[in-house]
């Protein structure tokens, strides 16, 4: 069996708060709820996570719960990760869902070279990076790296953004190969953010284009783009860490971001939910306060059990990646592709689970709950409708490879 070998101590950068714990970064989250619940209209008209808002998120350091403690992180594993999302979605969906996707970078700048690594993190780890990799850019190689140019859509977060990490195809090496797909980062400074993006709901998250044209990218800020495994494929520097969690296949962790924002959002429906119905009396005979009604306490308790098994799940999950990874960098069984997809299909079914309870309590809650303009179950709902859209989060599409994985042959 095969030994991890142990790094020396590397000197870096000192967390804010060197004895912060995992139980009180949660108790932060959840003393965060009801300012971000009272914002949630704001978030949505401004298009943004509000910059008061950003500013509390960073403070309280929820952008570093995954960030290697070398460069001024707090290292805290993945199911501390999802929990903190979920109960920060609770509150609002949107500055969740741009926490959530800025925050879990961290685990993609991992495998970049150590050099990128120091100058992203810079001298105090402030560190928010979104990610886009659709449509791919141009990578133009010259002495020294690459000339980027490209227009990468649904940059979550953008505008408190500190730098971007992109996708761009670079030419073939010699001919007959394949053109090279790579990763890189892009500086605050080198791309412009355009305004597009205009939906029916997570208006707040502000995901915009990210347009840069001929930005110069060292190549040791470049990474080759290696789908969803990391760690495992020649990249010296994914090896930086004895930390086993940024080994990982990021694939599963990554959907797992966007299952927690689902089921904090689905969580924070419940709660909205749960005060209508002490509020408000059934229509019919004999017209109880709708928490004494059984009719509407099955609907409750229906979502209760939906939402309830979601959190479970996701937070089981987080474990489970945790364990395989930590299998794998021992020497034991590898952290592969049917574990990944084992992953994946437990948090898209989060996912599913959670838009299932939304279902339920937007139907039953009422008009004036639900539909009314600016009704804030009604605004989660919109908001759960476009998570669902994401073409990351089809249950169906790696249901059908799971299937593949087992069933395939050596013939």
């Amino acid at each position: 069996m095969a030994k991890t070998t142990t790094r020396p101590k590397l000197s870096g950068i000192a967390p804010p708060e060197p004895g912060l714990t995992p139980e009180a970064m949660l108790e932060r989250a959840r003393a965060m709820r009801p300012t971000l619940l009272a914002g949630q209209g704001r978030c949505e008209a401004e298009g943004r996570v509000p910059q008061d808002v950003n500013d509390a998120l960073v403070k309280a350091g929820f952008y570093r719960i995954v960030q290697p403690r070398r460069f001024g992180g707090y290292e805290f594993d993945v199911p501390t990760f999802y929990r903190v999302m979920m109960e920060i979605s609770r509150g609002c969906p949107e500055t969740g869902w741009v926490l959530t996707l800025t925050a879990g970078h961290p685990m993609l700048l991992a495998s970049f070279p150590e050099r990128a690594q120091a100058e992203a993190y810079g001298a105090d780890g402030e560190f928010r990076c979104p990610a886009s990799f659709s449509p791919p850019g141009e990578a133009r190689p010259v002495d020294g790296g690459y000339l980027i140019s490209g227009g990468w859509v649904s940059a979550s977060g953008i505008d408190i953004g500190t730098h971007f990490i992109g996708m761009a195809i670079a030419p073939p090496e010699k001919d007959g190969d394949p053109p090279s797909p790579i990763q890189m980062i892009l500086d605050r400074d080198q791309f412009e953010i355009v305004d597009d993006w205009k939906v029916m709901g997570m208006q707040g998250t502000g995901s915009k284009q990210v347009r840069a044209r001929d930005a110069f990218v060292p190549g040791y800020r470049t990474v080759a783009s290696m789908g969803s495994v990391r760690g495992s494929q020649a990249i010296p520097t994914a090896r930086l860490y004895d930390n086993p969690m940024y080994q990982g296949r990021i694939q599963p962790f990554l959907i797992g971001e966007a299952a927690a924002v689902a089921v904090g959002a689905a969580r924070g429906a419940l709660d909205l939910y749960e005060q209508s119905l002490k509020g408000k009396r059934s229509m019919f005979p004999p017209h109880l306060e709708r928490g004494e009604d059984p009719e509407y306490q099955r609907h409750y308790g229906t979502a209760l059990a939906l939402i309830a098994t979601a959190e479970s799940a996701l937070v089981r999950a987080g474990e489970e990646f945790m364990d395989y990874a930590t299998e794998a960098a021992s020497g034991g069984a590898a952290f592969d592709e049917g574990r990944e997809l084992r992953l994946t299909l437990i948090e898209q079914q989060c996912v599913r689970l959670a838009w299932e309870a939304m279902e339920v309590i937007f139907r039953t809650a009422g008009t004036s709950a639900s539909a009314k303009q600016g009704a804030a179950i009604g605004r989660i709902f919109r908001n759960m409708a476009v998570i669902n859209t994401h073409p990351a989060l089809q249950l169906d599409r790696t249901a059908v490879a799971a299937a593949k994985a087992r069933f395939k042959t050596d013939s």
